[in-house]
Parts: structure tokens; sequence; C-alpha cells
């Protein structure tokens, strides 16, 4: 999804975006410039905290993707963000978005999970869904979204993952130009075998701004989904 499939008009929504406080919770600090960048195109003067860990997703990597290592860590940023007076709490990470619900209890402010919006809108579009990664610790969570969504709505859906490890070895390099050729390189034939593809980690998305506009609405990508509840989510608060 890019931003051309996102109503970006705020005419019929608040008009006085900063009188809000959005904190978001990052592993990488890949993410911190693409999406307070969203977050003013969607709500222009909408202030932003970014709270960044990235130790979080290295040692998944080593302990296979356990988030119940961090989830302690977590749940303190995500208290803290309520302290700072966050309204609304954006946790960026797809590897540990299944932290979102077993904290959520303990928060007054909504926290919302950024590849949420995209999977729904993933099982009510397709039949056959790629979803690719280019880190392992994220296929897990993401695939089991798909299947909770698909069983929410009532939808049948087959899951085609791919790992693209590779990409993710090039943006850690710093290389994030050799991270999009290969990724969209293998997006390219995974469109040949699913109805769609949903990109994982919000870290990919910039891939897909490469692609002809024709082909974009194949893939989809958590960062404008992600924003896009936010968003609802103030408007709710305000009109309240």
């Amino acid at each position: 999804m890019d931003m051309d499939t996102v109503d970006t008009s705020t005419a019929r929504q608040p008009q006085e975006w900063g009188r809000f406080k959005l904190a978001v919770i990052h592993t990488t600090p890949v993410t911190v410039d693409p999406l307070r960048d969203l977050a003013q195109q969607l709500m222009p003067g909408l202030r932003v905290i970014n709270l960044v860990d990235d130790s979080i997703l290295p040692e998944l990597a080593e302990n296979g993707g356990d988030v119940r290592a961090i989830a302690g860590r977590w749940r303190q940023y995500a208290h803290i963000a309520e302290r700072q007076g966050a309204d609304c709490i954006l946790n960026a990470c797809s590897s540990i978005g299944e932290l979102c619900a077993a904290v959520q209890p303990e928060i007054a402010v909504p926290i919302v999970r950024i590849d949420e919006a995209m999977a729904e809108h993933a099982v009510r579009s397709a039949g056959i869904i790629g979803v690719a990664a280019t880190l392992a610790t994220t296929l897990g969570p993401t695939q089991r979204l798909l299947q909770q969504q698909a069983e929410r709505l009532g939808r049948e859906v087959r899951l085609v993952p791919e790992v693209i490890s590779s990409a993710y070895a090039r943006l850690l390099a710093g290389d994030r130009q050799g991270h999009d050729e290969v990724l969209a390189e293998t997006l390219a034939r995974m469109a040949g075998t699913a109805d769609i593809v949903v990109l994982a980690q919000a870290s990919m998305a910039r891939a897909v701004e490469g692609l002809p506009p024709e082909e974009r609405s194949r893939f989809l990508t958590s960062p404008a989904f992600g924003m896009g509840r936010v968003r609802e989510q103030l408007s709710a608060n305000r009109m309240s």
C-alpha cells in the first residue's frame, strides 16, 4: 500500500492535530524518519515521541524469536509513553506485535499494532497471500496475525512465506539501495505465485516505492495502514 491509496484529507477529521501526542516504539532507527514523515502527512502538526531500542532485534535473532525475553522491557516503554502524555502508542515492530494485546489492559490509551490493519485488509482482499520478511523472527508473528484475522472474518487463506535475509544484511551494512534491489527482485517473483504480497516489516516499505505505480497495489506495507489506524484512534478520542 502506498500513499496514493490512503485518504490524506483531514476535511472530516479533527483539525487541531497539534493537540495530540503519538508515541512510537521502534526496534530500529530505520523506521524513525519514515513514520514521523508519514504521521505529518496524515495528521499535520501531530506531536511525535520516538522510543528506540535497537537491542531487541539482535536479542530475538539469538533466542529464536522468543518475545518473552524482552516483554518486560517493552512493557516499560509503553508505560513511559503513557507517562509522557501520549494519546496513542504505535508499536512499529512486527516481530514483537503480539505484546500489544498483552500490555493494552495496563495502559489507558490505545496501543496500535502497525501491521494489524494491513493484515485485515489482506485477508479481505485475497485468498493466496505471499508473506515476505527480511527477518525470520517476523515471519511467525505476521503469519499468526493473518490467520487470526482470517478466522475472525471467516475467510479462507493460504499463506506463501519467504525470508529474504540477504536484504536485511545489506540494510544493517548501511546499503539501503542494495536492500531495496534485492527485495524488489524477490517481491516480483513472489507476485507470480500469490494474489497479493504482504511485507512483514515497516522497514521494507521503501522497496515498494521504486516499483511502477501499476504494480504497487499487489504489495501491502504496514506503515500507511498502521498510521491510518492511529488517525482513526485519535479522531475517535477527539470526538468522544
